[in-house]
């Protein structure tokens, strides 16, 4: 079986590194191509639409191998392959012709609802520090839906630097593997290995200094991905709470919230662009596109590991291990986000404070 999945990860990373320099000759004959402007890093004319080699890829490998495994989830696997086509189709039409976001909205609303249509939904959470789980009954279907609509603009979001969101993405793929490696979940396994696969020979192409994006056509279809994959490999496992796919997703689900409430605190519309999210906060530090890129790899792994660690102790219901992580993630994630200026340039409540107790620390000992 180690064996299929071998191939299946070496077949769909040397069909993304033979499509994607069709792809890339494709969108320039269509037109679906980035020009710079003052929110954007490059500098040049780029072409888009590279989420169609990922899709192509994962898809091609997927009907290469699946057949030889017995214990497949197909029911599951073709909901993801229907609902991911639907949204590479809606992401490459937004690359090529800049769809209004109601349309962009509607094709992930369809997908979303293909996925539900499949069978996969979030039937249960579990109570993390309780050895319950509550049925959501018919609040299943809208929370999934909001799940995977959610997870796709995420990752639509942190789309800023080269190779960005295809390493994130392959980060929280893994993640994801390793996990369905602990539970056994052959489908969820398979899956993960081609979408790895996909993404890695993609980002030969995609890494600094890029030769392709992935568009939106790449980060919607990945988010989507992610989300489904999230579903198919938890919903089956009651030990696992929400917190270890949040925690998994956790570089661009954190970058969406801090958006969210900079452009609150800053009293600006929720939707309105910036140049703030966490990609650009290192770049005005000083930091190179590379070693920017290389920064959040290590965060996203950081979240990854804690979620591994965290979905064993949630197994063996120890509560206090689960807390400590829980506690020194949301702290760090704080600390570093008024570090770097990600929320407010200017008001950092929680390093004033820390300053403040280090202060009179120092003084109670100078005494």
């Amino acid at each position: 079986m180690y064996g299929l999945y071998v191939i299946g990860f070496v077949a769909s990373l040397i069909i993304a590194l033979l499509l994607t320099p069709l792809v890339k000759k494709f969108a320039f004959w269509v037109g679906a191509v980035d020009a710079p402007n003052q929110r954007k890093v490059h500098t040049r004319i780029m072409p888009r639409l590279g989420g169609l080699a990922i899709f192509l890829a994962f898809v091609a490998a997927y009907f290469i191998v699946s057949p030889a495994l017995d214990a497949l989830n197909s029911n599951a696997a073709y909901g993801l392959l229907l609902g991911g086509l639907v949204i590479v189709v809606t992401g490459a039409l937004d690359d090529r012709f800049q769809l209004s976001p109601k349309w962009k909205m509607l094709g992930q609303l369809i997908a979303a609802c293909i996925v539900v249509a499949f069978g996969l939904k979030i039937d249960l959470v579990n109570i993390p520090f309780g050895t319950t789980n509550l049925p959501i009954g018919w609040l299943s279907i809208p929370i999934t839906i909001f799940w995977i609509v959610g997870v796709s603009n995420a990752i639509n979001l942190i789309d800023g630097l080269d190779g960005l969101s295809a390493g994130v993405s392959g980060i929280a793929t893994t993640t994801i593997l390793i996990l369905a490696l602990m539970m056994g979940n052959v489908t969820v396994v398979l899956l993960c290995v081609i979408l790895l696969g996909s993404i890695s020979g993609f980002m030969f192409f995609n890494f600094h200094p890029a030769k392709i994006f992935m568009g939106d056509s790449g980060a919607l279809f990945l988010g989507f991905a992610l989300a489904t994959l999230s579903i198919l490999g938890f919903k089956q496992a009651a030990v696992v709470s929400l917190l270890v796919p949040i925690m998994i997703l956790g570089v661009p689900l954190s970058d969406t919230f801090f958006a969210m409430l900079r452009r609150y605190v800053n009293k600006l519309p929720i939707s309105a662009p910036d140049k703030s999210h966490l990609h650009h906060c290192l770049l005005q530090l000083g930091f190179s596109h590379r070693a920017s890129v290389l920064i959040i790899y290590g965060i996203a792994a950081m979240f990854g590991g804690s979620a591994v660690i965290c979905s064993v102790f949630i197994s063996q219901n120890s509560t206090w291990g689960l807390v400590l992580i829980i506690v020194a993630l949301f702290l760090g994630m704080l600390v570093g986000a008024e570090a770097i200026g990600i929320i407010s340039k200017s008001r950092k409540p929680v390093l004033n404070f820390l300053q403040r107790l280090v202060g009179k620390q120092v003084q109670s000992d100078g005494k």
